[in-house]
């Protein structure tokens, strides 16, 4: 045979075969033009026919390896292309194509709240993309938030959580991934009673079976009257109370109470340390911030006292400050992504039903429409008194907002004003020498500074025994 690559005609049973396929599959895609479909038909015949020719004696298994493939390929393309009529004929949100199978994946940055914010300054404050086999969209503006997560707050209620998730959660057995469901709900009341922890460890799984262990004998005790109790109980006492009730309603397994206090160490632990860092690296970044919190704890605590929680209330610019610092760096910029649980309409647009939704609180919190001089720290936007973490004004966010708020907003912020207080009314702080200072962030499940922060403590307080 002629090395030369001509076209030649196929063999009539392979070109039957092959115009059969071509045609079924080219009907799938009636949405484009006729021109179109008519210049890949044509192409892939072509294609075809050259690989037939091209030593067809040898190259059988060639052929068959492209016989499979061809049908993949397609299959992939009507994917693609199929994403593209539905969006205009649906009307989802505008934004990027992406490419098959991954989307748009490899075209995102490391700080996805970042590049979100700037990809809403093309598409619209509400865009949508595909990452990979899943629907997202990604709300960028106060009043669709306030669409989402207060208006249709009960749609919007479910998650979609990941596999590290499911992992972690036992099956998203928390409240933080479980659906919105009786669980959930009973979590939720559940939080809202005294909560106490034990110390922890590296492995997690591992406290929690050794702890509720412990709390089994020390509960044994009790009914044996080897143990008298102060009439007060703590939260995994209420917690193991529940899980011995008979009401299916109210009771919890094991399982779901170590889902829950691995939310509650993560969410108190984590996010508080993060924000401390950021709070202290803010105030070493602005002395007068560090002066006037320091003059307030002299005139509220005192130089002969130190910090205690009855104080906390008062520290007005403390709170200002760690507010300013939650508006600029928000834990979660992202939230918690939401899922809505059937199809339903933002903005005119369809959000279909089991859609990946993010709230891009970084984006708001930053918004010159609704901050003046965002970049700029000024604690004093919050010291009229009416801003707080219940998500009712849509311009600060940072925790969410309606029914799926974070639920340890009251002893997260109260933890992370005590030690706040604590280490600016105790101590004197400054950078080492020749420290390059800087706040860039690295986003993740909680956006930490890049660089952690290193600062070198003095005593303050003239009484040493206070440090005892």
């Amino acid at each position: 045979m002629s090395s030369s690559h001509h076209l030649v005609k196929l063999p009539p049973n392979e070109l039957s075969y092959i115009k059969t396929f071509i045609v079924r599959f080219m009907s799938f895609t009636t949405k484009m033009k006729s021109d179109f479909k008519n210049k890949i038909y044509i192409t892939m015949i072509n294609y075809w026919s050259w690989w037939w020719e091209v030593d067809n004696d040898r190259d059988a298994l060639a052929r068959t390896i492209l016989t499979i493939s061809v049908p993949i390929l397609a299959i992939l393309w009507y994917k693609w292309t199929g994403s593209f009529t539905n969006r205009g004929r649906n009307r989802v949100p505008p934004g990027p194509y992406g490419l098959p199978v991954v989307g748009y994946l490899p075209f995102l940055s490391h700080n996805l709240h970042e590049r979100f914010t700037e990809m809403a300054h093309r598409y619209g404050p509400i865009f949508s993309l595909r990452l990979g086999s899943k629907f997202h969209v990604v709300v960028n503006s106060m009043d669709l938030a306030k669409v989402v997560a207060r208006e249709l707050d009960q749609t919007f209620a479910n998650r979609n959580p990941p596999i590290t998730a499911l992992t972690i959660t036992y099956g998203a057995l928390d409240v933080v991934w479980s659906n919105n469901n009786a669980h959930w709900r009973n979590m939720r009341k559940l939080l809202g009673r005294k909560r106490e922890m034990q110390k922890q460890r590296e492995h997690l799984d591992r406290i929690f079976e050794s702890v509720i262990e412990e709390r089994i004998k020390t509960n044994s005790r009790k009914m044996e009257g080897a143990v008298e109790e102060d009439g007060r109980k703590d939260f995994l006492q209420i917690m193991l109370e529940l899980k011995d009730q008979k009401d299916a309603s109210t009771s919890f397994d094991i399982v779901q109470i170590k889902a829950l206090l691995f939310d509650i160490l993560t969410a108190t632990t984590d996010t508080a340390s993060t924000m401390v860092e950021w709070v202290m690296a803010e105030i070493l970044r602005n002395p007068d911030v560090k002066t006037k919190i320091q003059e307030e704890l002299m005139k509220v605590v005192g130089m002969d006292n130190i910090v205690e929680e009855s104080h906390l209330p008062k520290l007005k610019y403390l709170d200002a400050v760690v507010k300013e610092t939650f508006r600029i760096h928000p834990p979660l910029p992202l939230l918690i992504q939401r899922c809505p649980d059937e199809s339903c309409m933002v903005d005119g647009y369809q959000i279909p039903k089991g859609s990946i939704v993010y709230i891009n609180v970084w984006a708001i919190q930053h918004d010159p429409k609704n901050w003046t001089n965002p970049l700029e720290f000024k604690p004093e936007r919050f010291l009229n008194g009416k801003w707080d973490y219940s998500g009712t004004n849509m311009k600060f966010l940072p925790f969410g907002s309606g029914r799926r708020i974070c639920p340890g907003v009251p002893l997260g912020e109260k933890m992370l004003m005590y030690i706040l207080a604590s280490l600016l009314h105790s101590f004197e702080w400054i950078l080492p020498k020749d420290e390059e200072f800087e706040l860039s962030d690295e986003f993740g499940f909680v956006t930490k500074k890049r660089k952690p922060l290193v600062a070198i403590p003095f005593q303050r307080l003239s009484n040493s025994t206070l440090y005892e």
